[in-house]
């Protein structure tokens, strides 16, 4: 190893490959021993000591204290890759981009990237807090459920209503001046799949991640194949994908989501919380950081974005 010499501040991203196969040199998610470290390793971030690959080390942004500049790594990069990759939506200026949960762990990334990339946000969020939440972001198109009340399934989750599809694209299209979705950022799954697909204009782009509602997602796939549009699988990021989104974060363009920092010793308090939904954003563990605040040393470009690397922490 020689890009990294002790001392160094550095943050790390989850992907651990092996590289011994030809299948992930040129894209590294493609490798057969691809695994997400923390979760399909043995080695993970809630203790005093990591261990990691040299490959996996990346440069702390450093007008962020460790806690800040920590929390982005599996959703920042899982965002773009999904979003802004040509292994993902490649996505462009003046795109129309349908966000579910916008405010929260993933999609709090995919709206910045939306509007640091030139892209039309169209943001969906669950209530009016979270929704003041991607306002204060800059998106100024956004659906609340909580108001529109999309009954996308049947009461017995066995039947979709395509009635609903078509009045869901109706609510979008009056934030557009009539366009229709470029590309859809999915990530709850079944309950919203069918309406992705159907309200994607021709030609458009579903990428998916994750299925917080459920694995088994249906359509009506005439509106897929018919239209021409494309469903892309995604997953995390690759190394070099990783190392562009944590330069964004560096460059000051994307900031972390970070709402509440918990000790390691209230670990499982922390995964509790968020298991319940009682987070916003990112949660952060201490580990070898004695407090909070620790590790800034560009207070300049820090002082030039407070406002939104605090925009979490005051819900």
């Amino acid at each position: 190893m020689t890009k990294w010499k002790p001392g160094d501040r550095v943050v790390a991203h989850c992907l651990s490959v092996e590289l011994e196969a030809p299948d992930g040199h040129n894209d590294t998610m493609m490798d057969p021993s691809q695994r997400i470290w923390g979760f399909e390793t043995n080695f993970g971030g809630l203790a005093d000591v990591a261990m990691v690959k040299a490959n996996q080390l990346m440069p702390k942004p450093e007008h962020l204290t460790w806690e800040e500049a920590a929390s982005p790594g599996l959703v920042n990069c899982t965002a773009y890759r999904q979003l802004v990759s040509a292994n993902g939506g490649n996505m462009k200026q003046g795109d129309n981009v349908l966000i579910w949960g916008a405010s929260g762990g993933l999609g709090g990334f995919a709206t910045q990237y939306a509007l640091n990339g030139g892209a039309n946000p169209v943001c969906v969020v669950s209530n009016e807090e979270k929704a003041q939440i991607v306002r204060k972001m800059g998106a100024e198109m956004v659906i609340n459920r909580s108001e529109l009340a999309p009954k996308f399934w049947n009461a017995e989750g066995t039947k979709q209503d395509p009635k609903e599809w078509l009045r869901f694209g109706k609510a979008i299209r009056e934030l557009t001046g009539g366009e229709d979705i470029d590309i859809v950022f999915e990530h709850p799954g079944r309950e919203t799949f069918g309406a992705s697909v159907f309200v994607t204009r021709k030609g458009g782009t579903i990428t998916t991640c994750a299925s917080t509602s459920g694995y088994m997602h249906e359509y009506d796939n005439r509106y897929l194949w018919m239209n021409l549009k494309r469903i892309i699988s995604s997953h995390f990021a690759n190394y070099r994908e990783s190392w562009e989104a944590n330069r964004l974060i560096a460059q000051g363009k994307i900031h972390p989501t970070l709402s509440r920092t918990y000790t390691l010793e209230d670990t499982g308090q922390a995964a509790l919380d968020v298991h319940h939904n009682k987070h916003q954003g990112k949660v952060g563990v201490l580990c070898l950081s004695p407090q909070e605040g620790l590790g800034v040393r560009n207070e300049e470009l820090r002082a030039q974005h407070l406002d939104k690397i605090n925009l979490f922490r005051g819900i």
